[in-house]
């Protein structure tokens, strides 16, 4: 069976609460997923929004997630690095850690796309590009959960 993500904060295609946008409070859903291959090392997740007006625009990116971990829980930490070993990489705001759908009008699509990778990443901190370069050849398998959200 393929890798599985979902959030009790949202079903996907529907909106992501305001609680977890620019509006709200701005933290992290808390995120789940099932199905994670047997020989998994370690998981990657970024938060994206192609919709914006200059390109997609880079929410959060975090990788080196344990292998045992079967989710995050809401409200992550914005700290680059976390307890379990976990590296929050730079956003395009230009920070770690999560933030929040804020679109400028209109309705935008925001893409958590979680990768489950055969190896830890020697990477001391990522952008989304140098995270996906570094994952080449080590995804065994990935899995995708979109919302939507209207300011």
């Amino acid at each position: 069976m393929p890798i599985n993500l979902s959030s009790s904060a949202f079903t996907a295609g529907l909106p992501i609460p305001v609680d977890y946008s620019c509006k709200g409070r701005d933290v992290s859903p808390a995120l789940t997923w099932t199905n994670a291959p047997a020989n998994t090392q370690s998981f990657a997740l970024i938060m994206d929004d192609p919709d914006a007006p200059s390109g997609t625009w880079v929410h959060w990116v975090i990788y080196n997630i344990p292998a045992s971990a079967r989710g995050l829980p809401e409200a992550v930490p914005t700290d680059a690095q976390l307890g379990d070993g976990s590296i929050q990489g730079t956003t395009s705001a230009g920070s770690a850690g999560y933030h929040g759908p804020c679109p400028p009008s209109g309705t935008h699509r925001y893409f958590f796309k979680l990768y489950a990778l055969d190896t830890i990443l020697s990477l001391p901190s990522a952008d989304k590009d140098s995270l996906l370069r570094a994952m080449e050849g080590h995804i065994v398998d990935q899995a995708e959960l979109m919302g939507t959200f209207s300011k």
